[in-house]
């Protein structure tokens, strides 16, 4: 025989009812719901970390690019004569795969010492070039630095892949 209580609804007697428990497996659903958010929550949340380990070597790379231009602007105002005559400047890119070898004079030296750089902080490939172009009569040097940063693409269409840095300055 069930047993019977007297439930109150709305301050009046309703009569006898059975006491059922109605809510069996309610709050198993309420846990799978909160695992499924939460599921979601750190998806996304590696999703972000990958997108920001992906930015910030890119930003590291585009430094080491800048910091190229720098040291190879600096080697040329040490060596200002021969920076002043052209003896820098490249009338094709040099290629950090295929970087010249040192002859006798010392901005060869210093071309191949950069070239060599490039291709440790950039990378050996094809797409790793520098461009040296010096104005003799003004003065003004133009270095430019162009290397594959195609990790951080942001979608599998993104093309821009090769990235370009590029320093003007007086010598």
């Amino acid at each position: 025989m069930t047993r019977r209580m007297q439930i109150p609804c709305t301050g009046r007697r309703v009569g006898w009812r059975p006491v059922v428990a109605r809510q069996s497996g309610v709050g198993l659903i309420e846990v799978l719901v909160a695992v499924l958010v939460l599921s979601i929550g750190f998806v996304g949340i590696a999703a972000l970390q990958v997108r920001s380990l992906s930015m910030n070597n890119s930003s590291m790379t585009r430094s080491v690019a800048t910091m190229d231009t720098y040291s190879i602007l600096d080697a040329m105002r040490a060596d200002l004569v021969n920076a002043q005559s052209g003896a820098y400047n490249t009338s094709t890119p040099i290629t950090a795969n295929a970087c010249p070898t040192a002859t006798g004079s010392l901005a060869n030296t210093q071309l191949t010492q950069w070239c060599n750089q490039l291709a440790a902080g950039l990378g050996a490939s094809a797409s790793t070039t520098g461009n040296i172009n010096c104005v003799s009569s003004l003065g003004s040097c133009t270095i430019t630095v162009s290397y594959d940063d195609s990790k951080s693409k942001s979608t599998a269409t993104d093309t821009t892949g090769t990235q370009t840095v590029t320093t003007q300055a007086m010598l």
